[in-house]
């Protein structure tokens, strides 16, 4: 027969031994190396970046596009191109706004992160900027090289 004092008993050594297994499984979870890093995220746009203007820029891409996006903020990021323009090294990035036609550009200076006026392109501004940057780049480097 059962009696009151063995239940007790048995009820305190089932909380005792449960006690125990926490700390032992708290200190087993303690114990595990911590998880490595996570590495960042590759952007979910398109990036153009030349390695020679990006041995350059001071700012980063990521640092820039937070620039960028904090301009246009209903928009999202759909291409960025790193490029020297008007005597500037800058990250480009294009910014479609939803239910908008064209896209917004945003330009940020790669060397101090100063946010230049945002530029509206529709459809057509957008053809005549790449066919401009296309003769650009044939051209020989001596052609597209600018003197100070």
């Amino acid at each position: 027969m059962i009696t009151q004092r063995m239940l007790a008993a048995a009820v305190l050594a089932g909380l005792v031994l449960t006690g125990c297994a926490k700390k032992e499984n708290e200190a087993a979870q303690s114990a595990q190396p911590a998880a490595a890093p996570a590495q960042p995220a590759a952007p979910a746009f398109a990036v153009e970046a030349p390695d020679s203007l990006r041995a350059l820029a001071k700012v980063a891409l990521d640092s820039a596009a937070k620039l960028a996006q904090a301009a246009v903020p209903a928009g999202a990021i759909d291409k960025v191109e790193l490029e020297r323009e008007k005597g500037a090294i800058i990250w480009s990035f294009d910014i479609k706004v939803p239910g908008q036609e064209g896209i917004s550009e945003v330009n940020v200076n790669a060397l101090t992160g100063a946010v230049w006026p945002i530029e509206h392109e529709n459809a057509a501004a957008e053809a005549r900027e790449a066919r401009e940057d296309s003769a650009r780049a044939h051209r020989p480097a001596a052609a597209t090289s600018k003197r100070p």
